[in-house]
């Protein structure tokens, strides 16, 4: 086992050194090859070196042949470029010598029709100034293109002239009234564009604008632009009031929009309304009523009722017109400019406009002065217009000089001071009014001061809110002691509350209803019949009650007086009563006063027939007596008449037969006929024909 054991490992280091052996031949055989590469590739690389070495060489050759020839094309590429650039140059500096000739033809001619071509010579000459001015500016040429660039501009400006009076034309009036007017039946209103220029002639005045303030330096234009726009938009107004003269002329009657007329040319189209003037027409009528019953006589100071419905629509045309004249300002005239243009283009208008409402305001005045005081109803309808319109006029006008805007606000204060005084005055009129004898009704109906007074008041239903902001303008609370709320304290007439202009303008009817009472009191004792007189303010008091309460005055009166109504009903009654007192001359005779004391079948005494003789005569005279006078009076109210005559025949029928009855078995007279004329049935018959002048 020893032996076995000690020649194994023998065998093992035998075959690892024969494997060892091996490895190191091929080892030795890999590293020979390497050497063999490694030789092989040093003379590659000396041959790779060798041959870079000799293209480096020939590019050195080149490029010492190359670069001298490219920086000597460069140098003549560089020169080449100098030449064109100097030709160009030359080109263009010659070109501002020959601008004056190239477009002398095109200048001359003038723009008309060739705007773009026009402008575009201009800015060539333009330039040529400019080159002259730079490089030259002692050169002739330099006042030569000056001189053309000038009158480039003039003729520019003389366009803009010629553009703007050629196709500027007045608003037709029909347009106009279209454009103003509200239809009632449409909840949406088809809103008219007044058109002022043709679409392509603006866009040249707006080129030629833009030009001159850009480069022509000249702000003159804005001055012909503002006398042209002006002048047509004085004469749209003033064509508008020609068109109403025209129209009331040719119907007879003023054009009013309570009038429905149609516009041949329109056929479709209703007349235009103003909002809240439906009652104009009635106004006129009246106010005519008025003048014609109050004394007034129509004259050449008088303003009709056609100039005021004129002037009305003037206001309104002229604040659409203004409206319609800034949009279009806007496009043609500079920012900066546009609001001092826009104040010069309105004034002669607005002047016009407001000398007619100070001539309105001097007429009302005038015919106040000769106590007609229904001229002042032609001031509430334009005074209630201008204020209805106010804020969009103050709107139209907002960026002019105060001037201008106080303008308005200035007539409204004019109006509501003159309005206000003839409020007053005619308050007054009618407490001071002359009892004068041949002006009193001989039939004891309605005094003309009674239905001037109550038609007059019965226009200021369509103006309430107008008068009393008439009466408030001028503080005339304190006058009607009229409590303030503090809400209303201040002094200005703004800041009245519209409860407050009514409150004043109950407590001012009731004044005028006073006045008038007080008045009609002392015109009663004229008449030397007490009853004529009581039938005299009987009629009048009626007269005023039924008025009253058939339009509202009734509810602006009770605003402040509470039991006017029954205070007027009451009076009513007591004139009655101061009637019925005529015929107690009457029925006094037919009374058991002094009446004989007799038995049936007892013969009178001649003294006791000749009582019942008397009470007869006295009877029956006294009833002709009143009935043929009170025959020739006058209860214009049927109701009222009919009252009366039925509780007169009841009171004197009943008294009548009571009396006959009485007389009936007593033998007073040998001729009963003679003293018993009337059967009850015709003394009642007599009654009824009272107050009826047919009869």
């Amino acid at each position: 086992m020893g032996i076995l054991s000690r020649m194994i490992p023998t065998e093992d280091a035998s075959a690892r050194k024969r494997e060892i052996e091996e490895k190191l031949k091929q080892e030795q055989e890999t590293l020979s090859f390497i050497r063999e590469n490694l030789e092989k590739s040093d003379q590659l690389t000396k041959g790779m070196v060798s041959i870079l070495s000799s293209f480096e060489s020939r590019l050195m050759q080149l490029e010492n042949s190359i670069i001298p020839v490219h920086k000597q094309t460069e140098n003549l590429q560089r020169l080449q470029d100098n030449v064109d650039k100097t030709l160009s140059c030359m080109d263009h500096v010659i070109s501002y010598y020959h601008v004056a000739k190239d477009t002398d033809r095109i200048i001359r001619e003038g723009p008309t029709g060739r705007l773009d071509e026009y402008l575009a010579c201009i800015a060539k000459i333009q330039k040529a100034v400019e080159y002259f001015q730079d490089n030259n500016p002692d050169s002739p040429e330099l006042n030569t293109v000056k001189a053309r660039f000038e009158k480039g501009k003039e003729l520019l400006e003389a366009e803009f002239r010629n553009l703007l009076t050629r196709y500027s034309k007045p608003v037709p009036p029909i347009l106009i009234l279209d454009a103003i007017s509200v239809d009632e039946e449409l909840e949406v209103q088809e809103e008219v564009v007044l058109e002022h220029l043709p679409e392509a002639v603006l866009q040249d005045i707006i080129c030629i604008a833009g030009w001159l303030v850009e480069y022509g330096r000249n702000q003159d234009f804005m001055n012909v632009y503002f006398q042209i726009r002006s002048n047509q938009l004085d004469r749209s107004i003033k064509g508008l009031k020609e068109h109403f003269r025209k129209s009331s002329a040719s119907s007879g009657v003023p054009y009013s929009p309570a009038v429905q007329t149609k516009r041949k040319d329109t056929p479709t189209k209703k007349v235009p309304k103003r909002p809240g003037y439906d009652h104009d027409l009635r106004v006129k009528l009246m106010t005519d009523a008025l003048t014609e019953k109050h004394g007034g006589a129509a004259g050449k100071d008088d303003v009709l009722d056609i100039e005021i419905d004129s002037y009305i629509h003037c206001i309104s045309a002229f604040v659409k017109l203004a409206q319609s004249e800034y949009a279009l300002l806007l496009e043609i005239i500079p920012e900066h400019h546009q609001k001092k243009t826009f104040d010069s283009l309105i004034q002669e208008a607005l002047d016009n406009l407001m000398l007619e409402g100070d001539n309105i305001v001097s007429a009302a005045r005038r015919a106040i002065m000769r106590h007609d005081y229904s001229a002042v109803l032609t001031i509430f309808p334009i005074l209630r217009h201008l204020k209805m319109n106010k804020s969009e006029f103050d709107s139209t006008l907002q960026g002019t000089a105060a001037s201008t805007k106080n303008k308005l606000p200035t007539l409204i204060t004019s109006m509501e001071t003159i309005g206000a005084k003839a409020l007053e005055e005619f308050a007054d009129s009618i407490k001071n009014d002359p009892d004068k004898e041949y002006n009193m009704p001989k039939d004891g109906t309605v005094h003309e001061l009674t239905s001037n007074a109550i038609l007059f008041l019965q226009q200021l239903l369509d103006f309430q809110e107008t008068a009393g902001a008439m009466l408030a303008s001028q503080v005339l609370g304190d006058t009607y002691n009229i409590p303030l709320d503090p809400r209303e304290s201040s002094s200005s007439a703004s800041s009245y509350t519209s409860e407050f202009n009514k409150r004043l303008l109950s407590t001012y009817i009731c004044k005028v209803l006073g006045n008038l009472q007080l008045n009609l009191l002392s015109k009663s004792k004229v008449y030397e019949d007490a009853a004529l007189s009581a039938i005299f303010l009987h009629n009048n008091y009626n007269y005023i009650l039924k008025s009253l309460e058939k339009s509202e005055l009734i509810q602006l009166v009770t605003v402040t007086q509470k039991r006017a109504e029954s205070l007027y009903r009451e009076l009513i009654e007591q004139q009655i009563i101061s009637y019925k007192s005529s015929w107690f001359k009457v029925t006094e005779h037919l009374s058991e006063k002094n009446m004989p004391v007799f038995q049936p079948g007892t013969k009178l005494k001649d003294k006791e027939r000749q009582i019942i003789k008397d009470k007869f005569k006295g009877f029956n005279d006294g009833l002709e007596e009143l009935c043929k006078t009170q025959k020739g009076w006058a209860i214009p109210d049927k109701e009222q008449r009919d009252f009366i005559r039925r509780s007169q025949k009841t009171v004197v029928s009943e008294a009548y037969r009571a009396f006959l009855q009485r007389c009936a078995n007593i033998s007073f007279t040998k001729n009963p006929e003679k003293y018993h004329k009337y059967h009850p049935e015709h003394v009642e018959e007599m009654i009824e024909k009272l107050f009826d002048t047919s009869a």
